[in-house]
């Protein structure tokens, strides 16, 4: 990477997020170029996070080959069916990567125009590799939400780190396609984008690993320009739910499924606290008629219980 890559100190939330738009929907890209990193379980916890609130929620999945975010919506209506109960659906598309990027470019904002008119919120869940589809959808981000396995396996996407020292050496490449993106969108006229990682898969306990990841993250948020948020732990819940199409919401209201333990209720408090991290406007329906343009919206919170 080149020495001249030093980008701003990310935006405050009240420059990026405090107006939406009028008929536009709030577009949240999960994304990481690295796969496994839980990007598809935390794009439908956060989706069901948000229609529990009463936003109206559409989500996309750019990763059609594996679709792993498609199959876990079709496990939901199944269930929902085969149950008798009513689940909480956004409206879902999926885009085919080909061979053509323009065709691409046509069939992805074909996806997302309708989406963002009718929507509160757009979820686009991107693969786990580098691919024009995931660079485009980054252009559209009002919120980037980075998954990031609490290992510095995963950390070397964003920077290259000193072994003996811990220093920062230099940010690595998905960093850098962020910066690019960034910096397309700002050329493009677009608010500016708020970056937010979040360290997933975190142990319970308290090991040497868990506290070095924390400063070396702390110090490349400085320097890169993101926020860092708690993410989901590593549980074995999340794979059991997939299977059915839940989420740890679900079992809050009452649905079928596995016994709800006091585990369970730990990480359902991991979804609110996450949703919460990511200050995202109010819904349309609830944002304020009226009111200076530099007023901090209310942040979406789930409800407690």
């Amino acid at each position: 990477m080149s020495d001249h890559f030093q980008p701003a100190a990310n935006p405050s939330v009240v420059q990026t997020q405090a107006v939406r738009a009028p008929g536009r929907a709030h577009v949240l890209v999960i994304g990481n170029e690295k796969g496994g990193s839980g990007k598809s379980t935390t794009a439908l916890h956060i989706a069901v996070a948000l229609m529990g609130e009463g936003a109206r929620v559409a989500t996309l999945d750019l990763d059609a080959r594996q679709g792993t975010l498609s199959r876990y919506l079709e496990n939901r209506a199944a269930y929902a069916k085969r149950k008798a109960v009513e689940l909480t659906m956004p409206t879902h598309a999926t885009v085919p990567a080909s061979t053509d990027e323009a065709d691409e470019t046509v069939r992805f904002e074909a996806a997302l125009e309708p989406a963002m008119a009718s929507a509160d919120f757009v979820i686009v869940d991107t693969p786990g590799s580098d691919t024009h589809l995931s660079r485009l959808a980054h252009t559209w981000a009002d919120t980037l939400l980075t998954p990031l396995n609490d290992s510095f396996i995963d950390l070397d996407l964003l920077a290259r780190v000193d072994p003996d020292t811990l220093k920062i050496v230099r940010p690595s490449i998905y960093a850098e396609a962020v910066w690019k993106q960034r910096q397309l969108r700002a050329i493009q006229g677009g608010r500016p984008v708020d970056w937010v990682v979040m360290r997933n898969r975190l142990a319970s306990l308290a090991a040497r690993n868990k506290r070095d990841m924390g400063s070396v993250l702390e110090a490349l948020a400085k320097r890169i320009g993101f926020r860092i948020a708690a993410g989901l732990s590593e549980r074995v819940v999340y794979k059991e739910l997939f299977l059915n199409g839940l989420t740890l919401l679900d079992l809050k209201r009452g649905k079928t499924g596995p016994s709800l333990t006091l585990s369970h209720v730990a990480a359902r408090q991991e979804v609110r606290d996450l949703v919460a991290a990511l200050t995202l406007p109010p819904p349309a329906s609830r944002a304020p008629s009226a009111g200076p343009a530099t007023a901090a919206a209310t942040p979406v919170r789930p409800a407690a219980g």
